[in-house]
């Protein structure tokens, strides 16, 4: 499977995912539990353990291709660098750290254990955000919401998120064919043109998902809304052999977690 026409649709990869078939709330449990093991552990081996297992069953039994599964995780990326940077890079007036780099009225300098610091928490974010993609790649936003209904969420909220959720793939396709337009008139064609043309496109934008807005609500209204939207629920047993390899995953990483911190303990 590769990448969709017209780029990375969540709902596209998980309407199509063999594990979309699935029940709802094991994943939503599954991928819950493995997020809050990952922050609580604070290892990086359990991180890399879970990076490595989500991934696998993102990738080779949710049948998303690798290069796409890789373009998806540039997205969190920058936002996770950009905010490990400050903890790895510190500022001085003086010559310190392990390396640094003199820029005459100050300095920026590194040392091992802030390197280190920055690598965990890169690798736990990453470990939390895959058990993450493992759900939001596998199930279409419907299932998550019955989950939630299921939960006692009041209905404000996942009518809101229902909404919200379909509506911002409205605004990308309009955005889509407005940015298609624009190239095949050669508005960016340089920087001033480009600046020119993303502030028409921005207007365009807004008039049309105005526009969007009162069609998507007669729509709703032609289909009988009164005030409350109503989920299909569809009941998809969960497997023995589901839980189980749900429940060795959760043990192998706990006991990843005990074993190297009995290693530390030993070598100090």
């Amino acid at each position: 499977m590769r990448k969709h026409p017209r780029g990375y649709s969540i709902d596209y990869y998980a309407y199509l995912s063999p594990l979309r078939m699935w029940n709802a709330s094991f994943k939503v449990l599954l991928s819950v539990s493995i997020l809050l093991i990952c922050i609580i552990a604070d290892n990086i081996y359990v991180s890399a353990a879970i990076i490595l297992g989500m991934g696998y069953l993102t990738v080779r039994k949710g049948n998303v291709h690798f290069q796409d599964y890789l373009a998806l995780l540039r997205v969190p990326l920058a936002f996770i660098i950009l905010g490990s940077l400050p903890i790895g890079v510190s500022i001085s007036k003086h010559a310190t750290g392990d390396y640094f780099m003199n820029f005459h009225y100050f300095y920026f300098y590194v040392t091992s254990e802030s390197i280190l610091t920055a690598v965990r928490v890169i690798v736990k974010a990453f470990g939390a955000i895959s058990g993450m993609y493992m759900l939001t790649l596998s199930t279409p936003v419907n299932d998550i919401i019955m989950v939630l209904c299921k939960s006692h969420v009041p209905k404000l909220i996942t009518e809101l998120m229902s909404m919200i959720y379909r509506y911002i793939f409205i605004l990308m396709d309009v955005q889509y064919r407005i940015r298609n337009s624009a190239e095949s008139r050669l508005g960016y064609r340089d920087f001033k043109t480009a600046c020119f043309t993303f502030g028409n496109s921005m207007s365009s934008l807004l008039i049309i998902s105005l526009k969007k807005a009162g069609m998507y609500y007669d729509a709703m209204e032609a289909r009988c809304y009164e005030g409350e939207m109503h989920f299909l629920k569809e009941d998809k047993p969960v497997e023995t052999r589901q839980i189980l390899m749900g429940a060795l995953f959760i043990i192998i990483i706990i006991l990843i977690k005990l074993f190297t911190e009995m290693e530390e303990g030993i070598v100090v």
